[in-house]
């Protein structure tokens, strides 16, 4: 079984909805986490996950929007994961791309998260682009600040140095259709190096569509396609890689209990 560690379910309608879980089933994804990107919106999410069996969600404000309204204290973030299929905060981090929100209100909601998920003792699901400095520097002061915590670079794309970095801080790193990408293979390069106990995979559905589907519409079944990338460089099967991925998930995600 696959679990799609990273998708955003609500941006489908109500009636595409069924549809795509019932393509995820049928192409071995057996669990599929919805992501929050804003307070509004995660309020929302665990109705969607509980009228399913398969999904969990988190919570958060991503840094596009950490500038739309007052930035969640930790507690309130830590409350908002006493629902049972909450089992994560973010995503939350830094985007210097496309610097939607002033840098230091970025920053200042993603302490915020971190100090949430610290103390709600579920992970952080982290965005980095562009901002691989500050994201580290940023995991490193708060980590030394209060002590270790549980995170997840989701959809990596960064350097090799803030992968290093995580690492060396017990971070997980998930990989989404960027890794089947032609012009990927410095990433590539990067997931062959990741310890096996620290990848997962995932799609970001509904954007980053794999190859063959580049250009379509993403969706959580489309993560086996990464999946078999990822096996084929480690040098595993598709069903091996498929066990260690979810295993993966289980032990960062404990809250995930099938």
């Amino acid at each position: 079984m696959l679990i799609d560690s990273h998708c955003h379910l609500d941006y489908y309608t109500a009636d595409e909805l069924p549809d795509v879980l019932a393509r995820a089933r049928s192409a071995g994804v057996g669990e599929m986490v919805t992501i929050g990107t804003t307070l509004a919106q995660s309020e929302r999410l665990p109705l969607l996950a509980q009228g399913h069996p398969n999904l969990w969600c988190t919570i958060g404000v991503h840094p596009h929007h950490a500038a739309e309204a007052p930035i969640p204290t930790p507690e309130a973030l830590a409350a908002m994961v006493r629902h049972p299929k909450v089992i994560g905060i973010g995503e939350s981090g830094l985007d210097y791309f496309y610097d939607k929100s002033p840098r230091d209100i970025q920053a200042e909601n993603f302490r915020a998260h971190i100090r949430g998920a610290r103390l709600a003792g579920v992970p952080l699901c982290i965005h980095a682009r562009d901002a691989d400095d500050d994201i580290a520097l940023i995991l490193r002061e708060e980590r030394d600040r209060e002590g270790a915590f549980d995170f997840l670079l989701h959809c990596f794309s960064s350097t090799r140095a803030l992968a290093e970095a995580a690492l060396a801080m017990g971070g997980y790193i998930s990989f989404s259709g960027i890794l089947t990408f032609p012009r990927s293979a410095e990433l590539r390069e990067i997931a062959l190096d990741v310890p096996l106990d620290r990848l997962l995979v995932e799609t970001d559905a509904p954007y980053l569509a794999p190859v063959p589907f580049r250009g379509k519409r993403n969706e959580p079944g489309w993560v086996a396609h990464t999946a078999k990338v990822l096996a084929g460089l480690r040098g595993m099967t598709p069903e091996a890689m498929a066990d260690l991925t979810t295993a993966n998930f289980r032990r960062l995600f404990r809250k995930a209990v099938a």
